[in-house]
């Protein structure tokens, strides 16, 4: 099947995006369990792993549209400590929310709506899955201070 080229476009710019927050959780993740922090750890390689999903749907969608996939990545940012992380994290995430509703809009606009609708589940774990954890972490630190937050992810 032959796509809409601005979609198949917007998608890759997509890809590389998802596997930016990809490559992101990994390290982090890698972070959190050098320092002994489990709990966040499996959460964040679980974030990573959605991530690699979301990547492989989009992947697999240009392929079907006859584009090919560009796989070039996006800048990513490291944190240094438990905060940073969170913050890095969570502003790529503001930033994954931002696109995705973009090219939900783009889809809509030239009839894609399979697309449309792999774009929009994305976008709902984006929102309500990591964003919602990433602001409640950092809701926490504020309320239990930061010794308390990491003392509770040994």
């Amino acid at each position: 099947m032959r796509g809409n080229p601005e979609v198949i476009e917007y998608l890759n710019m997509l890809i590389g995006g998802e596997l930016a927050a990809r490559d992101q959780y990994l390290i982090h993740s890698r972070m959190y369990e050098d320092w002994g922090l489990n709990r966040i750890y499996e959460r964040i390689d679980h974030e990573m792993q959605e991530e690699a999903e979301h990547a492989d749907a989009i992947i697999r969608r240009v392929l079907f549209l006859g584009g090919t996939p560009d796989m070039n990545r996006h800048d990513i940012n490291v944190g240094t400590d438990v905060v940073s992380c969170l913050k890095a994290d969570l502003a790529l995430e503001y930033e994954v929310r931002e696109k995705l509703a973009k090219g939900i809009a783009l889809c809509e606009k030239k009839g894609d709506y399979i697309s449309r609708d792999l774009l929009r589940q994305q976008l709902s774990d984006t929102e309500e899955d990591h964003t919602y954890w990433l602001e409640k972490q950092l809701r926490l630190i504020d309320m239990v201070g930061l010794q308390n937050y990491i003392q509770s992810q040994m």
